[in-house]
């Protein structure tokens, strides 16, 4: 029999060693959130225990998702991460639902709610406001320029992509550490803290407590970044669940670290009132060089996460088109770069459109309520995946079936609060609505042709 001489198409290429991964997880995480989410916070609930209460509850939520996606990512180091897990877990529509919904909703908010940030302190390092016009409309087409300018380092190769990811992460989580060892060592022993009262009268309620939630879990977002570059992670069993607990960990104890340091310097009531509180500590601490050296933090923090989001996000897009659920040429790999070129130009596009027409607060509201019901569906596959008998992970969560149990009800609560309360209710139930929307898409597309086949 004749055997075709046709080339291969060129495949994604497994580069990425473990303290990249955890570079990778780390820069995705750590964003603006830490910086614009505790003014938000605090207003919701204004006493120091229910403000660190609901950090820490974010905390554990993000690693009982983090640890089951460890064991997922050992089992199936492919490129796609939660778009793989749902698809093994639950078939292919529930799969196409996660990738119409990164399509329609979840990336183009994601993209631009950070470089909304970075174009926002870029303004103010230059000595402008960007809530003053014209600098209100500047800040869009800053935001739109920067997703152009990650998105040309991810198409020029994974090395390029990595480097300035490893980079970013230095700068944002030093100097954020910087931020918090000053805190401690200067602003303390001057104030003595304020952390009592721990709980006042007032401070407490559960509504509030889940609506500051979705805002906790902005900041945390990323843990679950990793696993869509699972096929280009060097011995990926071995690799992924060791950066993704190590990386997870590391962003949890910086985030509670730095909260604490906030009230080392400031009552809960100046915090409710303080845009970038980070900035204000470090004015108070340091002066005028403090704001400076925040704003920089911040610019490189948004940056480091825009380009891990522009490095790990297409690979979704790529791993549909690979299965036969998007269109086919957005596999294509770069034969000189070796990136899913045109998928990252896909989500690049998406992500200018967005940012030219909305602002921060609607993007981030958008962003965690899409993403949470998917994040449920790809931790709650080990319960399907964990009964298949050619299922070998090289780790498992311990304290199984607690901790993606654990992660399912949290996620339930969410979404099941927002639904109830008023101020939220009809914005969560439109973006509910646009993702179920996915499945006549995917009866009239995709899933049409396989029937027919």
């Amino acid at each position: 029999m004749a055997t075709s001489s046709a080339p291969q198409s060129p495949r994604l290429q497994r580069q990425l060693g473990l303290w990249s991964a955890v570079a990778v997880l780390v820069g995705s995480t750590i964003g603006s959130g830490i910086f614009r989410s505790p003014a938000g916070v605090a207003d919701k609930l204004p006493g120091p225990l229910p403000l660190m209460a609901v950090w820490i509850a974010g905390g554990l939520f993000a690693l009982c998702g983090a640890l089951t996606l460890a064991e997922l990512s050992g089992a199936f180091p492919e490129t796609g991460g939660a778009y793989v897990f749902i698809r093994e877990g639950w078939g292919r529509m529930p799969a196409f639902l996660f990738g119409w919904s990164e399509l329609v909703l979840i990336r183009a908010a994601s993209l631009g709610a950070i470089s909304t940030t970075f174009a926002e302190y870029l303004l103010r390092v230059l000595g402008h406001d960007p809530s003053v016009a014209p600098y209100t409309d500047y800040v869009h087409y800053v935001a739109a320029v920067a997703i152009g300018f990650t998105a040309t380092f991810n198409y020029m190769g994974l090395r390029w992509g990595s480097l300035v990811q490893n980079l970013t992460t230095l700068a944002k989580y030093g100097g954020l550490l910087f931020i918090i060892l000053c805190a401690f060592a200067l602003g303390l022993p001057k104030t003595g803290g304020h952390y009592t009262p721990a709980a006042p009268p007032g401070s407490f309620h559960i509504a509030a407590f889940g609506l500051a939630l979705v805002s906790v879990l902005w900041a945390f977002d990323g843990w679950a970044d990793l696993s869509f570059v699972s096929g280009e992670v060097k011995d990926p069993r071995r690799t992924l669940p060791r950066a993704i607990i190590i990386g997870t960990l590391a962003v949890i104890a910086i985030y509670l670290l730095a909260n604490l340091s906030y009230l080392a310097v400031m009552p809960v009531e100046e915090i409710r009132h303080s845009k970038l509180v980070a900035a204000d500590v470090a004015q108070r601490l340091l002066g005028a060089p403090g704001v400076i050296l925040v704003a920089t933090t911040v610019m490189l923090s948004t940056f480091g996460t825009l380009n891990g989001t522009l490095l790990t996000s297409p690979r979704v897009f790529y791993a549909m088109a690979d299965d036969g659920l998007f269109f086919r040429k957005v596999a294509a790999v770069h034969p000189k770069y070796n990136t899913p070129y045109v998928s990252i130009l896909l989500v690049t596009a998406l992500g200018i459109v967005v940012v030219l027409l909305r602002t921060f607060e609607q993007l981030a509201d958008t962003f965690v309520t899409a993403i949470v019901p998917f994040y449920a569906l790809a931790v709650g596959a080990i319960f399907v995946l964990r009964k298949r008998a050619d299922y070998d992970p090289p780790f498992r969560v311990p304290l199984y079936p607690v901790v993606p149990w654990m992660f399912i009800l949290a996620t339930m609560f969410l979404l099941g609060n927002a639904i109830l309360d008023p101020s939220s209710r009809w914005p969560t139930l439109a973006v509910l609505g646009i993702i179920l929307v996915g499945i006549p898409v995917y009866y009239l597309t995709v899933g049409r042709k396989r029937a027919a086949s």
